[in-house]
């Protein structure tokens, strides 16, 4: 590598580095060129120069992000691999619990960036629906689907599925969870909490496809 190649990918790897601490504390529209090339000590042109603009910067860092939530996506599957469907949604669950509630701490970044996107919607928003939500929701929908003996596109099994995540929300990592629940970080209660929501779910699937249609 020439020096000017490695000059380039070291700045490079600084724009991204500060872009991804300023975009998950205030979010897109707030962070200005100017802040991200202030934070990264580079020239002001060169986030054109690296990503073509602003939006082709935050891209690049939410890319970041979703392959990190994909490699949980793939892990909740590969934990309850040639499992019965009660054994796949334990597995989704406790994945899910440990990785995206829990969550690493080096990773923490990926929540902030969420919350922001979700809350004020950026033109990237398309890329965590397609590549992330998407897929994780249909993979749900696999397993509510054979516990109702129904096809995963059927409308009870979607609204069976939006119920099981929305267990997960009041323990998502923000202010008001670590008051509600400042100890689901210990191994012990996140067991709890993990095998609470399964039984829960697999009691309330199963009611709903005993109900009359």
């Amino acid at each position: 590598m020439t020096r000017a190649r490695e000059h380039d990918s070291v700045t490079r790897g600084r724009l991204l580095s500060a872009a991804t601490r300023l975009f998950a504390a205030q979010g897109f529209k707030r962070v200005t060129v100017r802040d991200i090339c202030r934070e990264a000590e580079a020239n002001v042109a060169a986030v054109n120069y690296h990503f073509g603009d602003k939006l082709g910067l935050y891209r690049e860092v939410l890319l970041t992000a979703i392959q990190t939530m994909r490699g949980t996506n793939e892990a909740a599957r590969e934990a309850g691999r040639e499992g019965s469907a009660e054994e796949r949604l334990r597995a989704y669950i406790q994945v899910f619990l440990e990785r995206v509630v829990v969550g690493r701490a080096h990773d923490s970044w990926i929540h902030q960036l969420m919350l922001r996107e979700m809350a004020d919607p950026t033109p990237a928003i398309g890329l965590v629906t397609d590549q992330v939500i998407r897929p994780r929701l249909e993979y749900l929908a696999t397993i509510v689907a054979e516990l109702l003996h129904r096809d995963p596109d059927d409308e009870v099994v979607r609204r069976c599925v939006v119920s099981v995540h929305s267990q997960f929300l009041i323990a998502m990592p923000n202010s008001i969870a670590k008051r509600l629940l400042p100890d689901v970080r210990d191994p012990h209660v996140l067991s709890q909490w993990a095998s609470h929501i399964t039984r829960f779910s697999i009691e309330g699937i199963r009611g709903v496809g005993q109900a009359p249609t």
